[in-house]
């Protein structure tokens, strides 16, 4: 069915019809056309910031918390520069949003006009497409587009930036349209003889480790995760993004690796043989001196992305698939192989570090609380099927590593940009 209507009804239609209900910004002089419609929708709810950048954080953490793309839109020129940082946060983690935002109209494009910014190409290292729509005709395709290449492949931002005569003037709208995406095809389904070399791996190894990334949630892979970790008695650390994904109570679990983490997780990759690297970007964080970085270990490295496999670590079998695919496979492949690898030496040695160096804190004579026991009381209180927002710094790091997390995607914060 096709009706007449402008553009900015067309981009609120759009909106609706891939199941947006909440969207965060502030109006501003370009984005204005498309106010009356986002108003008069009774699908759509238009959340009021104080700042731009808070509308692209509020659309990140949407997206966490529900897994669905989150959305935020925000005038030309300041108001769209605002949204940066945020656009850069969910392209460093993952996250996907959609950005949309108003441009001048298209005679002045190019002028340096009031409140005029290049922000396709100002944001176009920091998402993974961005859109310049001029041609009212253009805005329920780019929209249907924008979501499908956000929350698809690897999930990240994508910025959808509308002139202002283009809100403005009439288009004919119809719904589904059809995309037109030819050179992007995410391969999610890994390689079956890579799978085979991983599983030969894992049965000739003798210190093996699962060091599990956000990739893994993102995947919602955390029951092949365990599944295969329980098949395997391989042990498994968690990164930052990726708490929860497979539970702190778990006796397999070594707790978080890297700078911040736990003796037992940063033992078990040093002192380790393989390295099964899944949804991980093998981050400075984690790996520190990369020369001096697991120096025994082999590498499997597992994720949907093929330009983060051997950019930092060299893999010696590289799988690109989604992490959910990829489990799925190495699971069959492990139980069709049947070898069980004999890891008793290795776990008494991982369990030692348990024992010997747990993660501790001080206390104060005065009766002062320390900040870690505040976490760790906070978790026994209210316990593991909270959600847990932190920001970045001190405080990030004591709920990383003091509360417990026994639930994927319940700890929500920033990891790569760290804002």
């Amino acid at each position: 069915m096709t009706e007449r209507m402008t553009g900015a009804q067309a981009l609120v239609r759009a909106l609706e019809h891939v199941g947006v209900d909440t969207v965060f910004g502030i109006p501003g002089g370009a984005i204005l056309p498309a106010y009356d419609p986002l108003y008069d929708s009774v699908k759509v709810r238009h959340v009021l910031v104080r700042h731009e950048q808070g509308a692209g954080h509020a659309a990140e953490g949407y997206a966490q918390a529900t897994g669905k793309v989150g959305v935020c839109m925000a005038t030309s020129g300041p108001g769209a520069t605002n949204l940066v940082t945020p656009l850069a946060d969910a392209f460093m983690d993952s996250v996907p949003i959609v950005a949309i935002t108003g441009q001048v109209a298209s005679p002045m494009i190019g002028t340096d006009a009031f409140q005029e910014a290049d922000i396709s190409g100002i944001t176009m290292p920091i998402t993974k497409h961005n859109f310049l729509v001029t041609d009212p005709a253009d805005i329920a395709r780019t929209i249907m587009e924008a979501f499908h290449i956000a929350s698809t492949g690897r999930p990240g931002p994508v910025l959808v930036d509308i002139s202002k005569d283009a809100l403005q003037a009439e288009t004919t709208f119809s719904w589904p349209p059809v995309m037109q995406l030819p050179g992007y095809r995410p391969v999610t389904r890994p390689h079956s003889k890579q799978i085979r070399e991983a599983a030969k791996l894992i049965a000739e190894s003798r210190r093996p480790v699962l060091y599990v990334g956000g990739g893994v949630h993102k995947a919602h892979a955390s029951t092949e995760l365990l599944q295969l970790a329980e098949l395997t008695n391989i042990p498994v650390v968690t990164t930052l993004m990726a708490r929860g994904t497979f539970p702190d109570g778990h006796p397999q679990h070594m707790g978080m690796p890297g700078m911040h983490g736990t003796v037992s997780a940063v033992g078990a990759l040093q002192q380790s043989d393989l390295i099964i690297g899944l949804g991980v970007r093998f981050d400075d964080r984690v790996t520190g001196d990369l020369s001096t970085f697991a120096p025994y270990a082999k590498i499997v490295h597992a994720d949907i992305d093929p330009a983060e496999i051997s950019k930092n670590r060299h893999a010696d079998v590289p799988i690109v698939g989604d992490c959910k695919e990829v489990l799925t496979d190495l699971i069959a492949a492990v139980q069709a192989g049947g070898q069980k690898g004999d890891y008793d030496e290795w776990w008494r040695l991982l369990n030692g570090y348990k024992r010997t160096y747990p993660l501790g804190y001080e206390q104060f004579e005065d009766g002062s609380l320390a900040p870690q026991y505040v976490m760790e009381r906070l978790s026994a209180i209210v316990g593991p099927d909270a959600y847990y927002v932190a920001g970045v710094g001190q405080h990030q790091m004591w709920a990383s590593q003091f509360i417990d997390y026994e639930n994927p995607g319940t700890f929500i914060n920033s990891g790569g940009a760290g804002t």
